[in-house]
């Protein structure tokens, strides 16, 4: 388990835990448990991650995101972004190679699935918008983001057309080269260029790399498994 505690405005606090291969699977289907698994197994390790209600998406590499007003709410629901004002609301993503978002600030919490699709659709941006207008009235202070684990580009070859879209939709160069010497995608960096285009500035990349760290690869091995990163706003 990874975890960062991120200050989130006065008084406030988001706490954010990335599971490894080693805490399982936590791929789910559309019921939320995991696959066949129908005894609870899924659930326990949700919580022994990060306790709570959680607000888990179906994910489809789009920007639609959704406003969680109680904890647990609005869990299953089709989105790529999450955003909620709610103390001791988990908000969770899955992914296994995309990289995970998460965006603190104004006593208010998003988060992001964001693969290079939902980077050209604008799910970043609109996750950001969504932390701001969460925020209390008067409370709005700067943002601060932390990536997750992500596919670098040493792995991560891509085609020309699509690269540059990225680099469109980021505002920056994400060109990168794969090990082998091939045009590739920098995911981490188009991410940072999407948050700095909508005005967040505080960012860690955590660093990890999919490919290599313990990690879920669809790209790389093929897994279909999914690693959970979940994130909590608490009071400090």
């Amino acid at each position: 388990m990874i975890e960062r505690v991120v200050p989130a405005g006065d008084g406030w606090l988001v706490r954010v835990r990335c599971s490894q291969i080693s805490e399982g699977d936590f791929r789910c289907d559309r019921d939320g448990e995991a696959g066949a698994e129908r005894d609870g197994s899924l659930d326990r390790r949700r919580q022994r991650l990060m306790s709570g209600q959680w607000t888990w998406l179906r994910q489809v590499h789009g920007a639609d995101v959704v406003f969680v007003n109680e904890p647990g709410g609005c869990a299953g629901k089709v989105a790529d972004g999450a955003v909620t004002a709610v103390p001791a609301a988990v908000l969770a993503l899955h992914t296994a190679d995309c990289a995970p978002v998460v965006v603190a600030g104004s006593g208010a919490l998003g988060v992001a699935h964001a693969g290079w699709r939902g980077i050209v659709a604008g799910v970043i941006g609109r996750v950001v918008d969504g932390v701001r207008r969460a925020s209390p009235p008067g409370r709005v202070t700067d943002l601060r983001a932390v990536i997750g684990p992500v596919i670098r580009p040493s792995s991560y070859e891509f085609g020309v057309d699509d690269l540059a879209a990225v680099a469109a939709a980021a505002g920056c160069d994400v060109s990168g080269s794969t090990s082998w010497g091939t045009t590739a995608l920098d995911l981490g960096v188009a991410v940072l260029g999407a948050l700095n285009a909508a005005g967040v500035r505080d960012v860690e990349d955590l660093g990890f790399d999919t490919a290599r760290d313990g990690f879920f690869s669809h790209r790389v091995r093929g897994d279909r498994g999914r690693q959970a990163t979940a994130a909590r706003l608490e009071r400090r």
